[in-house]
């Protein structure tokens, strides 16, 4: 079958790499998108295993769309009522062009497909699926550009970020999915050491750690909760085969370390929580103090972590310049021989770090504009710092 995994623009070779390495066929790098091939068993197992999509669609067909009549009459072509039963309710959604750009007028391109698809159930089954635009169990999407659509059915369901363990509480998260791109951005395979010395809600860390234990992020959904399940292709027996493979795949234990801390001791408590809920927690090592006091817990390994800034931090602009001072001595002085990836927000003083960074990557946190800064600390470095330059 033809799949759509979407994600962000700025982290979409990290899902390729993804794909890749779980030998997804044809890729097809699009906006916010990769489009590839796969066999009903990996199907499903992307489902379980994709660490850094926000969504799986499953195409249907592509249609001609130039006008909102010929999307109405392209649609009622499908024969709908063999790709889920009319007890379900469904919705339809729209994304791509609209009219300003030539397009059909989104609120159009829902009325047209929607209407095609009941349509199609009256004239076969005698009764229309009902709209449920709170909880359906089909979401058909409709992606319409240069007077073309797309229509695919949504199989994920809740967003895949959704991993079921992030606690609540902490003023800056990171959304799971980013926080898994950055870790293959920055090399992370799970056999490396692995410190985050500022972890916050713990985000980084456990995805690393689910990462070292070959460990699935979305095997604990439960039943109904991924939209393919309520499809009539769904086939049960593969699903639970699937299930069990993936979960035959996690490691005993991680080949290597993977250590959290904070300054503060109610967010290594709420790290610790959602590690606990992960479980993941039993492969994890946590403490609590500055950065600046790290130590690293092997000779050699990848210390990820995501600068505080604006309102995590407070304090005026030479507080935070000082600390990133700081933490860039620290790097030199303590962890040379490992290698570092940092987040920090672009209109941060992030050069104050005083290191030359092998790779600068742009990535978007939220609404807020970021530079994931790759370091390479050679053995021996010790060079003085250099004159920060004003960011």
């Amino acid at each position: 079958m033809r799949l759509i995994a979407t994600c962000p623009e700025e982290t979409q070779p990290a899902l390729v790499l993804e794909l890749e390495r779980l030998v997804a066929k044809d890729l097809e790098p699009g906006f916010r998108a990769v489009s590839f091939d796969a066999s009903d068993e990996l199907f499903y197992a992307l489902h379980l295993k994709l660490r850094t999509a926000s969504r799986i669609l499953r195409v249907i067909k592509e249609v001609p769309a130039k006008s909102p009549a010929m999307l109405y009459s392209q649609a009622r072509r499908i024969r709908w009522n063999e790709l889920f039963d009319g007890r379900h309710g469904f919705m339809v959604e729209s994304l791509g062009a609209d009219a300003d750009s030539g397009g059909i007028a989104q609120k159009q391109v829902i009325t047209q497909v929607r209407e095609g698809i009941r349509y199609v159930f009256e004239r076969a089954e005698g009764h229309a699926p009902p709209v449920d635009l709170e909880e359906p169990r089909v979401v058909v999407v409709a992606h319409q550009a240069q007077g073309r659509c797309m229509l695919s059915l949504d199989t994920s369901g809740k967003s895949l970020h959704k991993r079921g363990y992030r606690e609540s509480g902490h003023p800056a998260p990171l959304k799971e999915t980013l926080a898994a791109a950055i870790l293959l951005l920055a090399g992370y395979d799970g056999t490396q050491p692995f410190l985050d010395p500022m972890c916050g809600s713990g985000t980084l860390a456990i995805e690393a750690a689910m990462m070292a234990v070959n460990k699935a992020p979305r095997i604990h959904r439960k039943k109904g909760e991924f939209y393919f399940e309520w499809l009539k292709s769904f086939d049960r027996e593969l699903w639970r085969a699937t299930q069990d493979r993936v979960r035959a795949e996690k490691l005993e234990a991680p080949p290597a370390p993977v250590v959290a801390s904070d300054i503060r001791a109610e967010y290594v408590a709420m790290a610790q929580r959602s590690a606990l809920k992960a479980r993941v927690e039993k492969y994890m090592t946590f403490g609590t103090g500055r950065f600046q006091d790290a130590v690293p817990p092997a000779e050699h390994g990848l210390i990820v972590t995501n600068l505080p800034y604006g309102e995590r931090i407070g304090g005026n602009e030479g507080d935070i310049r000082q600390l990133y001072e700081e933490v860039g001595d620290t790097l030199k002085q303590k962890f040379s021989g490992w290698n570092a990836a940092i987040l920090a927000a672009a209109a941060s003083p992030y050069k104050a770090i005083g290191l030359k960074p092998s790779r600068s990557i742009a990535l978007m946190n939220g609404s807020i504009p970021c530079k994931l800064l790759l370091f390479e600390l050679y053995a021996g470095s010790r060079q003085p710092r250099a004159q920060a330059p004003a960011p």
